[in-house]
Formats: structure tokens, sequence, C-alpha cells
């Protein structure tokens, strides 16, 4: 298998479900499928919820790249960015946080998590 890749920009909006069976397509073991679309679709809420700011008018920007060993997705939206210090696997300290899971199911559900220098792409892969 050659390197293949797709890239797609869609509007910032909750609506995910279109853009996440496209995304899903090529996975094709069940196992892996539910933890890909859990942190998939958790990198994508997080994109348009807090860098886009619910903004419809802001685009989100996908790009699915399949290796034969690896399955990336990156996601880069239009906010300024997560900071260094707040890009953290934890679970927050109190089990009623209203946020901070969000982050930690991303790097459960996935072997490999990069944040650009600005910090509103993240990269996201598994091993194949």
């Amino acid at each position: 298998m050659a390197l293949r890749w797709a890239d797609f920009i869609t509007p910032s909006t909750l609506q995910l479900a279109p853009l996440l069976e496209v995304l899903l397509e090529p996975i094709r073991c069940a196992q892996q499928l539910a933890a890909v679309q859990l942190g998939l679709q958790e990198v994508l809420v997080n994109a348009v919820r807090h860098g886009n700011g619910n903004d419809p008018a802001k685009c989100l920007r996908v790009r699915r790249i399949l290796t034969p060993n690896w399955l990336v997705f990156q996601v880069q939206d239009e906010g300024c960015g997560v900071p260094p210090d707040a890009r953290c696997a934890r679970l927050p300290e109190q089990a009623d946080a209203l946020c901070g899971r969000g982050l930690f199911l991303i790097h459960s559900c996935f072997d490999d998590v990069r944040w650009s220098a600005r910090g509103n792409r993240v990269q996201v892969a598994l091993r194949r």
C-alpha cells in the first residue's frame, strides 16, 4: 500500500457525523474503528468549540493520511491555539470538572498525539 492522503475543508459546526463517516471510511477493523471514532470526534469537537468558538463562519481543515503502518489525522482550526501547558493527557482532578477529559480521551485513543508550535493544529495517529 502506498501513501494516500485526502484533504477536507468544512464549516466549523458540531454536525460532525457526515465528516466522521468519510474520514473513517478506510478503517476495516471494528475495534480500531471504535477508538478512532471516539478520539477523532473529540478532536473535531474541541476544534469547533474551543478553537473556532462555535463560529460557523470559520473552517476546519482536516487531512487524513494512510501509510502502510499508520493512520494519521491532522485537524486545524482558526483559533489562537492550545497553550503548551494545557496539552496534557491527565484527567481533571475534580471528577465533576466541566472540561479536561477530552485531551485525556484523545491521548487514550491514539498512539501518537502532536501539536503544531502555535497549537491550533493537532496530529493524531494510530498504528495499523
